[in-house]
């Protein structure tokens, strides 16, 4: 009953609206914050990693993994990714452009910042992200995505349309 609010009651597209208002904005400055003022993710992949020792661990070793042989030896293409992605995950949530898309690779940033050891407001942005991928379009109503998405489906029957054109045989 709650999921079928979330997805089609016009009331929830607008709590939708404050939802990704606040969380475009959060990640919007964050990762406007990281662009502007350089960011150097080496100290901190560092630090998660130290954080996998000891008899409880804040890091998981599988994740330590992970950071030592991708994320540590590829520093530089973080360093990018990270504050950029930010960015853009805000301007998405913000404009409402692709939302579900952007609150997704939001809440994989999200889970990658707690998998390094680092709460802060991680879990909250995680919890509220939750209503927008689970209230799909509806989150998006009040934003872009009202526009953008019937002309991809649009384009998407059309492109099917010309595929099934040329692969029709006759039967006979």
């Amino acid at each position: 009953m709650f999921v079928k609010f979330l997805r089609e009651n016009q009331l929830a597209s607008y709590f939708l609206l404050v939802v990704r208002l606040y969380l475009g904005w959060e990640w919007m400055t964050s990762g406007w914050g990281k662009i502007s003022g350089g960011f150097e993710a080496g100290g901190y992949l560092q630090g998660a990693v130290q954080k996998a020792g000891g008899d409880h661990p804040a890091v998981q070793g599988w994740w330590a993994d992970f950071l030592t042989g991708v994320a540590v030896p590829n520093v530089d293409l973080f360093n990018i990714l990270v504050p950029w992605g930010e960015f853009f995950v805000g301007i998405g949530l913000i404009l409402g452009t692709f939302t579900t898309f952007a609150a997704l690779m939001g809440a994989v940033m999200n889970f990658a910042f707690m998998f390094s050891g680092t709460t802060s407001t991680n879990p909250q942005m995680v919890l509220l992200t939750m209503f927008i991928l689970v209230a799909g379009a509806n989150a998006g109503k009040i934003g872009f995505d009202r526009w953008i998405m019937p002309l991809l489906k649009k384009g998407r029957n059309q492109l099917h349309v010309v595929e099934n054109k040329n692969n029709h045989r006759p039967v006979g």
